[in-house]
C-alpha cells in the first residue's frame, strides 16, 4: 500500500503546471479580471519598493557626506524647491522623502496583502460551492457507489487546501517574483557585483533546497490528501453508528483507528511546516555573515567608512526587503507542491458534468395520464458486475396501488429506482404514457414523484421545515404544511405540542418516535403535491401497532395518487390492487393479495 501511494504521488509530481492551468480555467471570468487588476497592483507595489529603497541612498549620503549629495545634478530640483543654500539643510527634505516613500511602500504592501487574500478566499469559496453543486447534481447511480467522506472532505478540506495551499501561494509567488526582480534591479544599480554575488548565492541555495525537498513534499502532500479523508470517514462512522458503538463497547477501536490515522496526518502536516520554514534560519545567518564581510571590505576602500555608509545602508535595507521575499517565494512553492494531490482531487470533482436542468431549472412535469411502462428493463452497475434485474416488463396504471414483495437483494428496490428515474436501465427503456424517458426529460418525470424510505432523513430544524424539505424557510406555505400533515394523520399530534409546527425535531429526528418520523415523511411527500408516491419498506422498522397506524394513513390517501409500496410482508400490501413478487432479479408472479396468499406463506 505504501509503495502504491508513493508511486501515485510520483506520477503527480510533473503535472503541477497543467494542474495550475486547469485550476485557472475553472475560475469565473469576473475573478480572472480581478486577478489582472491584482497583477497591476503587484507591479505598482514593486515600483513603490524601488522608490523606497532608492530614497535610502540620498538620505544616508546626507548624513555621512552632505556636500557630495548637495552637488549631485538630480538633487538640484529639491534644492530649488525648498530654497536651500547649505548642504546640511538637505537633511530634513531627504528625511521627509525617505519617510514618505517608506510609508507609501508599506501602505501598498498592506493593500496588496488585503486584495490578494480576499481574492484567494473568494475564489476558494466559489470552487467549494462548485464542487458541492456538481456533486449534488450527479446521477443517483454515482452517489450509490461513492463514499460521502471523500466528497465532504473535498468540499471542506481539499478545497480549503487549494485556497490556502495553492491559490494564495501562487499569488504570493507571482508578487514575490516581481518584487524580487524590482529590488535586485535597484541593488544592481547601486553595487552590481556585490548584489549579484550575495543574492545570486541565496537564490542558488534556495534552488538546492527545493531540489532536495520536492519528493518529500509530494509524498507528504499525498498522505495529507489520503489521511484527511480517512480521518473524516472514521469520525462519521463512529458518530453515525453511535448506538451500536455504545452497545458493543467498541469506542476504543474507533479511538485507536482515529489515533493512528490522525498521527500520520499531523506528522505529514508538521513535515510541511518544517520544510517550509526552516531554510529561513540558515539564510538569515548567512546574510548576517555576508553583510559583516561586506561592511569590512567597503571600509577598506579609498572613501573609508563615510563613503561606505550609503552603499552599505542601501544594501542592508534591500536585503531586509529581499530575504523575506525569497523565503516567501520558497514557502509558496513548497506549499503548492505539497498541495498538488489535493489540487488534483479537487479538479477531478470540478470536472464533473452538470445536467441541463442544473443551469435552467425551468422544466415542467411531463404529462402523466395513463401508465408507467417498463419494457425489457435490465440493470447492472458495471459492465463486469452481475445483473441486478433482468428482462422486466411491467405496466403500472395511473391511480393504481401496486405492491412489490421479495427477499432482500431480490431487486425490487432497483426496479423502483428505475421507475423513479434514479437509475438509467442498462438495457430496455422506461415510458410514461408512451413517451420514452431519457436523460433529457428524466428530471421532468421526477417532478411527479415523492419517495418515503424506511429511514426518513430529518434535518435538525422545525417540523414545518422538515415537511417542506428543501424549501427556503421564508418560502414555506404553512397552509400546505398543515394540509399535508392532516392527510398524513399527524396534524393533531403536532398541534398539541407547545411550539406546534416550529418544534425542533433534533438531529435525524431523534426526539420523535418511529411512527411520527414516518408520518412526517408521508407529509413531506404530500407537500410536494406529487401524484406518484413510493413507499420503500416505509413500515418495516416499525412495531405492528405503529405500522398499522401508518398504513391507515397511507390507505386514506387520495385515490388519484399512484401508490407504489415495497414490503417484506404480504399483510402490508393487502390493500394493493396488484402485488408483484420479485425473485432473483426477475418478476416471478403477479396477482391480487388473496390470490398470492393462497400460494405463499404470510411472511417470506
Amino acid at each position: 500500500m505504501k509503495e502504491t501511494k508513493l508511486n501515485t504521488a510520483e506520477d503527480l509530481r510533473n503535472k503541477i503546471f497543467p494542474l495550475l492551468i486547469g485550476l485557472f480555467r475553472t475560475i469565473k471570468l469576473r475573478r480572472r479580471l480581478q486577478f489582472v487588476f491584482l497583477l497591476i497592483l503587484i507591479f505598482a507595489t514593486s515600483a513603490a519598493e524601488i522608490v523606497s529603497i532608492g530614497a535610502v541612498i540620498p538620505f544616508l549620503g546626507v548624513l555621512s557626506v552632505p556636500q557630495k549629495i548637495f552637488d549631485l545634478p538630480w538633487v538640484q530640483p529639491v534644492i530649488e524647491l525648498f530654497n536651500l543654500s547649505e548642504p546640511d539643510q538637505l537633511l530634513l527634505p531627504m528625511a521627509i522623502i525617505f519617510v514618505v516613500a517608506a510609508v507609501v511602500a508599506a501602505a501598498m504592501r498592506m493593500s496588496l496583502l488585503i486584495v490578494q487574500t480576499r481574492l484567494s478566499f473568494a475564489t476558494g469559496r466559489e470552487l467549494s460551492l462548485s464542487i458541492y453543486r456538481r456533486t449534488l447534481f450527479q446521477p443517483y447511480s454515482k452517489h450509490a457507489t461513492q463514499n460521502s467522506s471523500e466528497v465532504i472532505n473535498a468540499i471542506i478540506g481539499k478545497a480549503g487546501t487549494v485556497t490556502s495551499g495553492v491559490i494564495l501561494p501562487v499569488l504570493n509567488l507571482i508578487s514575490g517574483i516581481v518584487m524580487l526582480g524590482s529590488i535586485l534591479l535597484m541593488l544592481f544599480y547601486v553595487e552590481p557585483e556585490v548584489a549579484l554575488t550575495v543574492f545570486g548565492g541565496f537564490g542558488l541555495l534556495y534552488a538546492l533546497i527545493i531540489s532536495l525537498t520536492r519528493k518529500q513534499l509530494l509524498a507528504d502532500g499525498f498522505r495529507i490528501a489520503l489521511y484527511s479523508t480517512t480521518v473524516l470517514k472514521t469520525l462519521q462512522e463512529g458518530f453515525g453508528g453511535i448506538r451500536d458503538v455504545v452497545l458493543h463497547g467498541s469506542q476504543n477501536i474507533y479511538c485507536e483507528s482515529y489515533k493512528h490515522t490522525d498521527y500520520l496526518l499531523r506528522r505529514s502536516q508538521g513535515n510541511q511546516v518544517i520544510i517550509g520554514q526552516s531554510p529561513r534560519f540558515l539564510i538569515e545567518t548567512i546574510g548576517i555573515v555576508l553583510m559583516t564581510i561586506l561592511a569590512y571590505t567597503l571600509t577598506k576602500q579609498s572613501d573609508g567608512l563615510l563613503g561606505a555608509i550609503p552603499i552599505l545602508g542601501t544594501l542592508a535595507f534591500g536585503a531586509q526587503r529581499l530575504l523575506p521575499v525569497l523565503q516567501q517565494g520558497y514557502q509558496s512553492w513548497s506549499s503548492i507542491r505539497s498541495s498538488q494531490s489535493s489540487l488534483y482531487d479537487t479538479l477531478a470533482l470540478l470536472g464533473q458534468p452538470l445536467p441541463q436542468h442544473a443551469e435552467f431549472n425551468t422544466s415542467l412535469p411531463i404529462p402523466f395520464n395513463s401508465s408507467i411502462d417498463l419494457k425489457g428493463i435490465s440493470f447492472r452497475y458495471h459492465s463486469d458486475s452481475g445483473w441486478v434485474i433482468q428482462n422486466i416488463d411491467l405496466k403500472i396504471a395511473k391511480g393504481s396501488r401496486i405492491g412489490f414483495i421479495g427477499a432482500t437483494g431480490s431487486g425490487k428496490s432497483t426496479i423502483i429506482d428505475v421507475v423513479m428515474g434514479l437509475l438509467n436501465p442498462t438495457e430496455g427503456h422506461l415510458e410514461i404514457d408512451g413517451k420514452l424517458i431519457d436523460e433529457e426529460n428524466q428530471h421532468s418525470w421526477q417532478k411527479h414523484i415523492s419517495h418515503v424510505p424506511q429511514s426518513i432523513f430529518l434535518a435538525d430544524c422545525s417540523i414545518a421545515s422538515n415537511i417542506a424539505f428543501g424549501v427556503p424557510e421564508d418560502q414555506i406555505n404553512m397552509e400546505n404544511v398543515r394540509k399535508a400533515a392532516s392527510q398524513a394523520q399527524i396534524s393533531d399530534t403536532i398541534e398539541c405540542w407547545d411550539n406546534g409546527y416550529q418544534t425542533i425535531v433534533g438531529e435525524r429526528g431523534i426526539r420523535l418516535s418511529g411512527g411520527q418520523r414516518q408520518r412526517i415523511g408521508i407529509a413531506r411527500a404530500l407537500y410536494r403535491k406529487a401524484d406518484v408516491i413510493v413507499f420503500d419498506e416505509a413500515t418495516s422498522a416499525l412495531d405492528s401497532e405503529t405500522e398499522e397506524a401508518v398504513m391507515e394513513a397511507i390507505d386514506n390517501l387520495s385515490t388519484d395518487l399512484t401508490i407504489i409500496l415495497i414490503a417484506h410482508r404480504y399483510s402490508t400490501l393487502r390493500t394493493c390492487t396488484e402485488i408483484i413478487k420479485v425473485t432473483d432479479g426477475s418478476i416471478s408472479s403477479i396477482g391480487t393479495y388473496q390470490a398470492l396468499m393462497n400460494l405463499s406463506d404470510q411472511k417470506l
